[in-house]
């Protein structure tokens, strides 16, 4: 995450932005970079970092225990026969809510600190705590929740994901053997059609979250829809998709192919290991 995260930064900012025509408005990924840079230093590239680790940390551990917990729950059922697909997909579907309704808080503080626009100085003074304690003070714990329709919109992004990689997968296998760089294709290309689809309502969320008291706000996602298309366009909705979808397609490739040469090495292992417990066997025999 710490590599990519400038690239998570520059996306909020350009999410955020209503105006292209306002004096300190971005023009594009490269504009926001060099601009940053300059203004605030790498501290700006990289504002919310902290928040942004530590959601991520409890959002996976929130995650892998609903998930683990409705599977247990399936197999009961079942009397320990595996999941389909389908009771995969609703087991992460049903995860991915809870994660929404536990981390939401995180990301509305992370959002605000990201795509604050100041001095390296004045960026010094901010942290997830002052934050938080700001919007709860000032819009309630409300304002800490600002935004999670959409997030719950979003948990369908890694369903999409998910299931977009293993249509391909199964169709490539007919061809043949996958390679290492097969996998980082499809982990690729799966996640750039979960982010093309749900990225309009990233961007609602990104600005429900971050309006301050005083900004103007959208009551609802169809408000937001409308308010957007009405003064921006439809090409208000994509506002900072090049930066996110590299970013989300590197992770999402990285992972992928992760994923798969760990999966190789853990074979190996085992059958190296029950390799040399035979041989052992059948020396002492």
């Amino acid at each position: 995450m710490a590599l990519t995260y400038p690239l998570v930064s520059i996306s909020a900012k350009l999410q955020v932005q209503k105006s292209d025509d306002a004096k300190d408005a971005y023009k594009n990924t490269m504009d926001a970079f060099v601009r940053i840079l300059a203004k605030e230093g790498p501290r700006g590239l990289y504002a919310g970092l902290s928040s942004g680790i530590f959601g991520i940390a409890v959002t996976n551990g929130i995650y892998y225990y609903c998930y683990e917990a409705v599977k247990a729950s399936f197999e009961k059922s079942k009397k320990g026969r595996p999941m389909s697909a389908p009771e995969s997909i609703l087991s992460g579907a049903i995860a991915g809510c809870a994660v929404v309704f536990a981390t939401n808080p995180i990301w509305t503080i992370n959002t605000r600190l990201t795509v604050r626009k100041g001095t390296e100085e004045a960026s010094k003074k901010m942290n997830m705590f002052t934050v938080g304690a700001s919007i709860l003070k000032k819009e309630g714990v409300t304002g800490l929740y600002a935004g999670v329709t959409a997030a719950l919109i979003l948990v369908i992004n890694p369903i999409i994901q998910y299931t977009v990689f293993e249509q391909l997968k199964a169709k490539l296998l007919k061809v043949g053997a996958l390679t290492n760089f097969h996998y980082f294709l499809l982990g690729a290309l799966s996640k750039l059609c979960a982010t093309g689809i749900t990225y309009p309502y990233l961007v609602i969320k990104s600005r429900m979250q971050s309006a301050a008291p005083g900004d103007e706000k959208y009551t609802s996602i169809v408000s937001g829809f409308k308010k957007i298309i009405v003064t921006e366009g439809l090409r208000g909705l994509y506002k900072g998709i090049h930066s996110k979808i590299v970013q989300s397609v590197l992770t999402a490739a990285f992972l992928f192919m992760a994923k798969e040469i760990l999966f190789d090495w853990t074979l190996r292992f085992l059958l190296l290991a029950g390799a040399r417990k035979a041989r052992v066997a059948g020396a002492k025999a």
